[in-house]
């Protein structure tokens, strides 16, 4: 992952990059990995790995100014699980689970970071900080979507090989999946190859005349 203006560069299974915004800072951090077969991503394996990943984010920490010891560590893939739960229910059904929240509203009690203003214009953050910082935002940014007014608009990539979740923002409600460039040119990709093989079956079937009726034809004439 390479860090843009808004998002995540990710790279698809052959190895094609694509920049990857679900919408929300605490969807963002999903991409660190997760419980079950989420496991094969992990990339949070030593405190070291959160600071670093900061850096990737939308919020463009410098990993040598934030401190994570290996209990906030841990923290972290709680409050993660915790997120992948939430957005999966949101998605599917809209209901959440009582412990989920009660594991983000506790994770956001600690001070967030602390935002700064910049000469150009941009905004930065106060460092250095502490995991237990990085953590409240993220969760507080987790009450915030969950709460607001684009709850109902988180979503599930529609490739069925895809686990990433986003916020749809598109004024008609509509997208389909984690972008266009991996999991929507695949389906539009296999969607033409299913069209072109139909197609071929088609021809085929009008030029050759099935078996059994051929011989029927053939037993009448005779």
């Amino acid at each position: 992952m390479t860090p843009t203006a808004a998002g995540l560069t990710l790279r698809t299974p052959e190895g094609v990059a694509y920049l990857f915004d679900p919408g929300a800072l605490c969807l963002e951090f999903l991409t660190t990995g997760g419980p079950g077969v989420l496991a094969r991503y992990e990339v949070l394996h030593q405190p070291a790995d959160l600071a670093e990943w900061l850096r990737l984010s939308r919020l463009r920490l410098d990993p040598a100014t934030v401190h994570v010891s290996a209990d906030q560590l841990r923290t972290a893939h709680r409050l993660r699980n915790a997120l992948w739960r939430l957005g999966r229910d949101s998605a599917r059904t809209g209901r959440r689970q009582a412990d989920d929240l009660a594991e983000i509203n506790q994770i956001a009690r600690p001070a967030p970071l602390v935002p700064q203003a910049t000469p150009d214009g941009d905004q930065t953050w106060l460092t250095p900080a502490d995991g237990n910082a990085v953590l409240s935002t993220i969760a507080r940014d987790a009450i915030r979507l969950f709460t607001g007014d684009l709850a109902g608009r988180i979503r599930e990539c529609g490739s069925p090989d895809c686990y990433l979740i986003f916020v749809d923002t598109s004024r008609p409600g509509r997208r389909r999946w984690c972008a266009m460039e991996a999991c929507g040119n695949r389906h539009k990709a296999g969607a033409l190859r299913a069209r072109r093989a139909a197609s071929t079956h088609h021809r085929q079937a009008r030029v050759e005349p099935p078996h059994n009726n051929f011989e029927r034809a053939v037993k009448t004439s005779g």
